[in-house]
């Protein structure tokens, strides 16, 4: 066992690796009543091509496979897991997204029996030919209703004019199409790879006994697993720097136009606290100046050009990034046309220290107060904890930030070249 300690916060994080390879983490959160865990692999929709553990060739899987994994992992022959939880007081619930997909629990009595159950079920896949036809039927329909859905319209749209190649464009979720091709034995093989422990990790924060979270955990797991040695990823596509195309324009039932403007990144290859460090000053800068404390949201606010749905942010990881800037409004274009402009502006004119010290103090405070919420933490932990880092330095990362890194993200990401506009135009 290791304790990881950061005396600026004053937390501590405990860990240990089980022989599986499965890596445990526990945050001790003394006098707290609720507990929660978190139990997550290296595993998301972007990971459509991989080499299965004991095999020496990659294989192009269906999209949506990891959303669909995640759905049949709920099921079991005798039991319904939900009731079962349902019966210990817990709240169990489930995501996939890009990168990963997680379980997860909160409760307040019965947590290591609750825990038990946790691990058991994600380590015990039960698929069938019929089980796996029929939550083709369910997705589906889940499918269906997002493509209906216009923020979720506008937001892949623009996706899908930012890049040409990289899986990130695609619905977490697949299409009709690709579910229709997710067999027992495709998801067994992508299971087998992704969910082997030591491509996952727990972490449980609370008021616990981290040698209990051990014990329970060492008595439950699965012991069929082979101990993977290498690291397993995805394989993606090479994918250009430029984007795909400007404009992307659709039709939905939406009462008013809704916009996403995104900026590509073009600076990839960032991993670990680097990956970080780009994270915090790119969201840093698109605060300043879009953040609704700006001058350039105010003005466009009285204008009644934009409303409080406007807003901005930064996500990436090592093999793509993307800033997006959306909202509603009744004049999207221009809207876009007025950030085009305001970002010329900006460059000529600087930025002002005294809005970077206040937006980088406002991240400060934000964090500390999220250490109090246990949801916080753990959602915190597993966002950063596959991309090599432990959430427990993140101030040390934001205190290294200074204007001319904002500055220089400014010069280097906000680039005309590689913007594109989505709108969804009511019908």
């Amino acid at each position: 066992m290791k304790v990881l300690e950061n005396k600026i916060v004053d937390e501590r994080l405990y860990y240990k690796r089980l022989k599986s390879g499965l890596d445990i983490y526990f945050m001790p959160k003394t006098g707290y009543v609720k507990k929660h865990a978190v139990f997550a692999t290296n595993y998301g929709s972007n990971d459509n091509r991989f080499i299965p553990i004991g095999e020496d060739r990659a294989v192009t899987v269906p999209e949506g496979i990891a959303h669909f994994l995640e759905h049949k992992l709920f099921e079991e022959p005798d039991i319904n897991i939900f009731d079962k939880f349902s019966k210990l007081g817990a709240y169990v619930n489930a995501y996939t997204n890009f990168n990963q997909t997680a379980y997860l629990f909160s409760s307040t009595d019965h947590f290591y029996e609750s825990l038990e159950l946790l691990v058991k079920f994600v380590q015990n896949p039960y698929f069938t030919d019929e089980n796996v036809e029929k939550e083709k039927g369910i997705i589906g329909q889940e499918i269906k209703m997002y493509q209906d859905n216009p923020n979720w319209r506008v937001f892949f749209n623009c996706l899908n004019g930012m890049y040409f190649e990289h899986p990130i464009k695609n619905d977490i979720a697949g299409t009709i199409e690709s579910i229709n091709h997710i067999n027992k034995e495709i998801l067994y093989k992508a299971y087998n790879t992704f969910y082997n422990p030591s491509n996952m990790v727990l972490f449980v924060v609370g008021d616990l006994s981290f040698d209990k979270i051990v014990e329970r955990v060492n008595k439950v797991e699965n012991k069929n697993f082979k101990r993977e040695a290498n690291k397993i990823e995805g394989i993606y596509p090479d994918e250009p720097k430029e984007i795909k195309e400007k404009y992307i324009e659709e039709k939905l039932a939406t009462s008013i136009p809704l916009f996403a403007i995104g900026f590509k990144d073009i600076n990839l290859g960032t991993k670990a606290k680097e990956q970080i460090k780009k994270d915090l000053t790119t969201n840093i800068l698109l605060d300043i100046l879009f953040g609704n404390s700006s001058k350039f949201y105010n003005k466009l606010y009285e204008k009644g050009l934009i409303d409080n749905s406007f807003g901005s942010y930064f996500t990436g990881r090592a093999d793509y990034g993307h800033s997006l800037i959306v909202g509603q409004s009744v004049s999207p274009k221009e809207v876009y046309e007025e950030v085009i402009k305001y970002i010329k502006d900006i460059k000529k004119n600087k930025l002002s220290e005294e809005n970077f010290n206040r937006i980088k103090s406002k991240n400060i405070g934000g964090f500390l107060m999220g250490l109090n919420s246990i949801e916080f933490i753990s959602n915190y932990f597993i966002d950063n904890y596959f991309n090599d880092f432990l959430f427990i330095d993140f101030l040390e990362i934001l205190d290294s930030i200074s204007l001319y890194d904002v500055e220089t993200r400014l010069e280097n990401h906000l680039l005309e070249e590689n913007i594109v506009l989505s709108i969804v135009n009511p019908l």
